[in-house]
């Protein structure tokens, strides 16, 4: 079985996939502070709570946005899972997806990796909107290219810094309302953030296709993907595990190539 962690700035995904089934994930807050020890036995409660053997782990591969932990995450799979885990890096170990980015490196590691999935799924040209900290759109062309971007403070940042810099706003939850005009000051601030965003999602892919001609597919994935995908017309495919996929289509190429 394969372990797949997509390590971002506010939550960790894991995953387990026995050949190519995806048979459990957990997303949990991600902490820097967190010690080998801490993540260990955070993994192993996962497994047991699923019922999943521990010992059944053969091979780990990770993507992390999160530089301080990778030493953390790199101490846990060998004292824990006996398993010398694969850090995915655009540089690397994707090589068969040309990057044309400025500067390969500064690329995100996520998002390499969904673009990666996107195109084994989907094919090109096409769309990768992940909904994260940041919210990413990534742009795979018709040859399978990874060919930039856009990134975007994500919804939460959004509604977090209503929070703090208006002092008569509350914190909001982030939900769909049931009409644009709110009639108190929740529902308000909840309109403007969630058509808000659809709006500001919906220029950038409307500009983004532009460029890039008739799309194959725009894709949404992220912790808040099924909330602002179903929102959009735009967007024709929802995968919330796109990133855990696209882990699995790396690790696999890249061991049966002996890279």
């Amino acid at each position: 079985m394969l372990l797949v962690v997509d390590v971002g700035n506010t939550n960790t995904v894991l995953g387990v996939y026995d050949g190519t089934d995806l048979i459990a994930h957990w997303r949990i807050t991600t902490q820097r502070e967190r010690t080998v020890d801490e993540y260990g036995i955070l993994c192993r409660n996962l497994f047991t709570l699923a019922n999943l053997e521990f010992t059944k782990i053969s091979g780990i591969v990770i993507a992390s946005v999160v530089p301080p932990l990778n030493f953390t995450l790199f101490r846990m799979s060998t004292a824990y899972f006996h398993q010398e885990p694969m850090f995915v890096l655009p540089t690397e170990n994707v090589l068969w997806m040309p990057i044309r980015y400025d500067s390969p490196q500064d690329v995100g590691a996520d998002r390499i990796v969904n673009a990666v999935a996107a195109f084994e799924r989907f094919g090109g040209p096409s769309i990768v909107v992940d909904f994260g900290t940041a919210t990413t759109f990534d742009a795979i062309s018709a040859e399978g290219e990874y060919l930039g971007g856009v990134i975007t403070p994500g919804i939460n940042i959004s509604a977090e810094a209503l929070f703090q810099r208006a002092a008569r706003l509350p914190r909001v939850n982030i939900s769909h309302p049931p009409r644009v005009v709110g009639t108190t000051t929740i529902t308000s601030m909840q309109s403007g953030l969630y058509f808000g965003y659809i709006g500001l999602v919906e220029g950038i892919l409307k500009r983004m296709s532009e460029e890039m001609g008739e799309l194959r597919a725009v894709i949404a994935t992220g912790g808040l993907a099924r909330l602002i995908g179903k929102g959009s017309p735009m967007i024709t495919e929802i995968d919330e595990n796109l990133t855990l996929e696209g882990l699995r289509l790396i690790y696999e190429r890249n061991t049966q190539t002996g890279q």
